[in-house]
């Protein structure tokens, strides 16, 4: 009678391998779900991080055209580059800052960001230096929604 007890204690070989195809099946649509999740979620950090930066230059725009400070002849009253948003310039003895931080890109892991002028071509990967007029991520990658990210 113990011999048959300890014979029915444990699983079959037969039950191992359904568990284990189950598990593995599971794994397996899991795995791509939680890519996509990432991706959307670094998706958002990055359009929060142009957000923020553009709404900097717009803020430094529309303070240069109020006549809070002095501008450069030619620049058109945007930032000179994107160091000049975050380390301010000087307002009756005040710094005005227009940017905490140069925020990090999510797709490229830097903080090396494109720039245009408002001289630049639009469709141009060359700023001429002048001005920043806009950027955007340096990363060559496809978005969910089959947009460039560098287009965003």
């Amino acid at each position: 009678m113990v011999s048959k007890q300890r014979a029915q204690i444990g699983f079959t070989l037969i039950e191992l391998i359904v568990a284990t195809t189950i598990l593995v099946i599971l794994t397996g649509m899991a795995i791509p779900m939680a890519r996509i999740t990432i991706k959307r979620e670094k998706e958002r950090e990055l359009r929060h991080a142009l957000w923020e930066m553009r709404d900097g230059i717009d803020r430094y725009k529309d303070a240069a055209d109020r006549g809070a400070f002095q501008i450069k002849v030619g620049s058109e009253g945007y930032p000179p580059d994107l160091d000049t948003l975050v380390n301010g310039v000087d307002v009756g003895g005040k710094k005005l800052k227009f940017l905490r931080r140069i925020p990090i890109d999510p797709m490229t892991g830097g903080t090396e960001w494109g720039q245009r002028a408002m001289q630049d071509d639009p469709a141009s990967d060359s700023w001429n230096g002048e001005n920043v007029f806009d950027v955007y991520t340096k990363s060559q990658g496809t978005a969910l929604d089959g947009t460039k990210y560098r287009d965003w």
